[in-house]
C-alpha cells in the first residue's frame, strides 16, 4: 500500500490533466476557504450547521455498537447490518452528541443527501471551482464509520468539510482480488467487497493480499479534497466524532447511447454460461469491436457502409435500440 499522490489546489487546466491521467490525487486545501470548513477548524461546525439546516426530515442510517462502525451486511447476507429512520439535522446532531459520550456508541450516518436539502444556499456559498455549476454537491454526515470497498460509475471529487477521513483506493483492474458481494442485494445500492480492510481474513480471501499491494491510501483533513477517477474502488473511514464529506459526482460520457452497466448485466447472463471455446471467441470480438484494443474496426470501410460500426446519430441510435428490443422480445417468445 502506498500514498496517493498529492498536489496543491489546481486550476481548471491542471485539473484537466489530472483527469486525463485517470489516477487519484489528493488536492490539499482545495476548499479551505469554505465557511463550513472555517467553522470546523474553529470547533463550531455543529453550531454552524444547526443554525443553517432546514427542519425537513431526512433518512438516517443507524448501526448498533456491535458492528464497530462497519456499514455492511447482517451475518446471513439477507439485509444490511443497519436500519434506517427519519430525522431532522438538529435531531441527528443531538443524537451524535449523545453517542460521543457512550463507551459503545451506535453509528449514525446520512449518506448522499443533496446539500440543498440541508443548507439551501450551500452551492452558492460554497463554490466548487473545478466543476460546472450544474454538478450537485451531496452531504455525507456521520459519526465514526467504515464504508466498505465499492466503486461508482461516475467521476468523483470528495471534499472534507469537517472531521477526518481515510481513503483506501484500488485500481479497477483489482476487481478480481476484492471479492465483491452480490449485485441484487447491496447495503446502499452498489456492490461492496466482502473483505473488511480494517480486519481482513486472508485465509478466506487470499487474493486480497494482492489488492492491498496495489492499494493507495491517504488521510484528509478539513479543506482537503480527493479526486477519485471513474471506476476506482474506494474504502472510506470517517475517523472523528462528527464528520462531513461533501462530494460531487459527474459523468461526461454520452447519455443517449445506453448504459454500460446494463450491457454488463446482460453480458453476465448471455455470455458467462457459454462453453469456454465460445467465450474465447466472444472475448476476441469484444476486444476488437467494443474495446478497440488493436485498431478502429471500421477504419477500412467507407463511412456510408459502416452501419453499427459507425452508429452515432440519433437515428442510428434509435434504430440500434429498436433492434435490441426486438431481439429480446423474440427470445422471450422462444421456448427453452
Amino acid at each position: 500500500m502506498r500514498a496517493i499522490a498529492e498536489c496543491s489546489p489546481p486550476d481548471e487546466a491542471a485539473f484537466a490533466l489530472i483527469r486525463q491521467a485517470a489516477e487519484p490525487v489528493v488536492m490539499r486545501g482545495l476548499v479551505a476557504d469554505w465557511p463550513i470548513v472555517e467553522a470546523a477548524r474553529a470547533g463550531t461546525f455543529a453550531e454552524w450547521l444547526s443554525a443553517r439546516a432546514s427542519n425537513d426530515q431526512v433518512p438516517m442510517i443507524r448501526a448498533a455498537a456491535a458492528e464497530h462502525g462497519r456499514l455492511h451486511y447482517a451475518p446471513a447476507l439477507d439485509r444490511p447490518n443497519f436500519d434506517r429512520e427519519p430525522v431532522t439535522i438538529a435531531g441527528f446532531l443531538a443524537d451524535a452528541a449523545r453517542q460521543a459520550d457512550l463507551f459503545a456508541p451506535d453509528t449514525l450516518a446520512i449518506q448522499a443527501l443533496p446539500a440543498a436539502q440541508v443548507v439551501p444556499d450551500f452551492a452558492r456559498s460554497h463554490p466548487m471551482p473545478l466543476l460546472p455549476d450544474d454538478v450537485e454537491p451531496r452531504f455525507w454526515l456521520g459519526t465514526p464509520a467504515v464504508v466498505a470497498t465499492h466503486h461508482d460509475t461516475v467521476e468523483n471529487i470528495a471534499c472534507i468539510a469537517a472531521g477526518r477521513r481515510r481513503f483506501t483506493l484500488f485500481p479497477p483492474e483489482q476487481v478480481a482480488n476484492l471479492y465483491m458481494g452480490p449485485f441484487h442485494l447491496t447495503p446502499a445500492g452498489t456492490a461492496v467487497s466482502m473483505v473488511h480492510i480494517t480486519d481482513p481474513d486472508l485465509d478466506r480471501f487470499p487474493r486480497f493480499a494482492d489488492a492491498l499491494a496495489a492499494a493507495r491510501t491517504a488521510e484528509l483533513e478539513p479543506g482537503d479534497a480527493i479526486y477519485i477517477p471513474y471506476g476506482w474502488y474506494h474504502h472510506v473511514e470517517a475517523l472523528a466524532p462528527l464528520n462531513l464529506l461533501v462530494n460531487y459526482w459527474w459523468n461526461p460520457a454520452r447519455r443517449d447511447v445506453g448504459s454500460p452497466w446494463d450491457a454488463l448485466m446482460h453480458g453476465m447472463v448471455a455470455l458467462r454460461q457459454l462453453p469456454s471455446d465460445q467465450r474465447r471467441a466472444w472475448r476476441a470480438m469484444f476486444d476488437h469491436y467494443v474495446f478497440m484494443t488493436d485498431s478502429d474496426p471500421a477504419a477500412h470501410l467507407p463511412e456510408t457502409f459502416r452501419g453499427i460500426l459507425g452508429a452515432d446519430s440519433p437515428a442510428d441510435l434509435s434504430e440500434m435500440r429498436r433492434s435490441i428490443i426486438a431481439a429480446l422480445e423474440r427470445q422471450n417468445q422462444t421456448p427453452r
